[in-house]
């Protein structure tokens, strides 16, 4: 009798499961529940699955992995939902940016399932819902954005989709974990209009480019003069440095040469015969005049009594003695010493010459 009483229940269950409404398993839903298992009494549920049973079709609790028993013809396995993370194409639809551009754009939407509970009895086609909640949040956040920053801020329009999605989804035990934009198609006009923005531009900072690096290359030009005027100032101004101090060094060299030759002339002339060797040094340098007249200009001034040697130098040497008179110099000690001991001369030159 109990056989036959197992026999029947099995029969049972077997029609009752053909009969049942199965939700989960069309083609489109493949991703979010495997085919629904039958009550067989001892079931092994798989890791990462949620059998969600009903008893009497009432909720009654959700299978976890591993070995789970059940009650026939009472128990009934409603749902299965996949807690793997779970990846939905969203398909392209238009939108209006914030400068009316019409754009086509999809996407990819990454989620998981965090409540068996509200996915199974919140929502009636999760992934139909959670599509339509994405299509219809990223209209809305490309209408706050010009066509430029949705290429700019492709991040922070992703966030915004997360944020969006996620609150609406909680209700459905349903987690959004990313969403990221696949591609983004613009009218054929606005691309070309696009493209000619984008060239004007690199224009644009090649002619600010060349202009910088012409204005950089003048500076540097510039520059360069400058300091080279510069050095080539501190250059003339050291050389002439050099040349003064040089020629000073000369010119002393020659007055000290100078002043000595005149003290040695002075003390040869205190000697004994220096007034015939002044004379004959006069006479060598009158003969030496003579021969160098009229060779570096054409005005030659000639004494009256050219030919008379000896009275030229007599004059010259009377010339000398006056002034020796008018401004007499000290003499060296041992000059004065001498000069005591000469006798006395008195007289011309030419007096003297004939003595």
């Amino acid at each position: 009798m109990l056989r036959t009483l197992c026999r029947a229940g099995g029969a049972l269950l077997q029609q009752s499961q053909r009969t049942a409404p199965r939700l989960w398993v069309t083609p489109a839903q493949q991703r979010w529940a495997s085919s629904l298992p039958m009550n067989t009494v001892v079931l092994f549920v798989p890791q990462q699955e949620a059998w969600v049973v009903e008893r009497m079709g009432r909720f009654h609790r959700i299978l976890e992995p591993g070995l789970n028993l059940l009650i026939p013809v009472l128990d009934k396995i409603r749902y299965v939902q996949s807690l793997k993370e779970i990846v939905i194409d969203v398909p392209e639809q238009s939108a209006v940016s914030l400068d009316n551009v019409t754009l086509q754009i999809d996407g990819v939407l990454y989620l998981r399932i965090l409540d068996p509970f509200k996915a199974s009895y919140g929502v009636e086609d999760p992934e139909y819902a959670v599509t339509q909640l994405a299509q219809t949040t990223m209209r809305s956040e490309l209408g706050k954005l010009t066509l430029d920053k949705v290429f700019r801020e492709r991040e922070s329009l992703n966030a915004n989709m997360v944020h969006s999605i996620n609150q609406a989804s909680d209700e459905w035990g349903i987690r959004c974990l990313r969403y990221e934009i696949k591609d983004i198609h613009v009218p054929p006009r606005v691309k070309e209009s696009m493209q000619m923005q984008v060239e004007a531009e690199r224009r644009k900072r090649a002619t600010v480019l060349e202009s910088e690096g012409s204005r950089e290359a003048a500076i540097n030009v510039a520059e360069g003069r400058k300091r080279a005027q510069i050095l080539a100032s501190e250059g003339e101004k050291a050389e002439q440095i050099n040349k003064a101090a040089g020629e000073a060094e000369a010119v002393l060299a020659k007055a000290q040469a100078k002043s000595k030759a005149i003290r040695l002339l002075s003390e040869a002339l205190t000697e004994q015969n220096g007034n015939p060797a002044a004379s004959l040094m006069v006479a060598e340098q009158y003969v030496s005049a003579f021969s160098n007249l009229a060779k570096q200009s054409n005005t030659i001034l000639l004494p009256t009594n050219t030919g008379d040697i000896t009275g030229m130098v007599s004059q010259a040497m009377a010339i000398y003695g006056t002034l020796a008179k008018t401004s007499p110099a000290l003499p060296p000690a041992g000059a004065s010493e001498k000069r005591e001991e000469l006798p006395e001369q008195s007289g011309s030159p030419e007096e003297q010459r004939t003595q």
